[in-house]
C-alpha cells in the first residue's frame, strides 16, 4: 500500500560493491522530486538540489535546499535521509519547521514511517529546540 516515486532533471548511474549488496546501482541525481504515499494516501513531497538513491535498498539521501511538504506543513533543511531498512526519515542540519501553529527551529527531526512518531532534538543537549508560536 506504499508508493515511492523519485524523479530528477539529471541522473548519473554508477555501480558500487557495498557489503551484502554486490554491484548495486547508485543513482546520483540533480533537481530532485520525491513523493512518498503511505496507506493513508496522504503524500509527503521532498524536493532538493541533489540526491543519491540506492536501487537495492531504495534508501535515498537528499541534500542542499531540502524542502518537505506534508499537508499544511513545510520542513526546510540541508539534508534528509530516507532509510527504508529502519523505516525512518531523518532530517538534519539547519532544520526549520513551518506549520499553522508556528515555526520550530531544531538540529534534527526523526520520523518513524510506521508509527508516524516525530522526534525533534538538538545536537548539543544543553541547547533547546526553539518554538515560535503564531498564536
Amino acid at each position: 500500500g506504499k508508493q515511492y516515486i523519485l524523479t530528477a532533471d539529471l541522473s548519473e548511474i554508477t555501480y558500487e560493491n557495498i557489503p551484502e549488496q554486490e554491484n548495486v546501482e547508485i543513482v546520483n541525481m540533480q533537481v530532485v522530486n520525491g513523493i512518498f504515499v503511505d496507506e493513508s494516501n496522504i503524500p509527503i513531497t521532498i524536493n532538493s538540489d541533489y540526491a543519491v538513491y540506492n536501487s537495492y535498498t531504495y534508501n535515498t539521501f537528499f541534500y542542499d535546499n531540502v524542502k518537505v511538504k506534508y499537508l499544511d506543513n513545510i520542513i526546510l533543511s540541508d539534508k534528509l535521509d530516507i532509510n527504508f531498512n529502519d523505516d525512518i526519515v531523518y532530517i538534519y542540519e539547519n532544520v526549520i519547521y513551518e506549520g499553522l501553529q508556528g515555526n520550530i527551529e531544531t538540529d534534527n527531526v526523526k520520523i518513524n514511517l510506521i508509527t508516524k512518531n516525530v522526534e525533534m532534538f538538538m545536537n548539543n543537549k544543553l541547547k533547546k529546540v526553539k518554538i515560535l508560536s503564531t498564536r
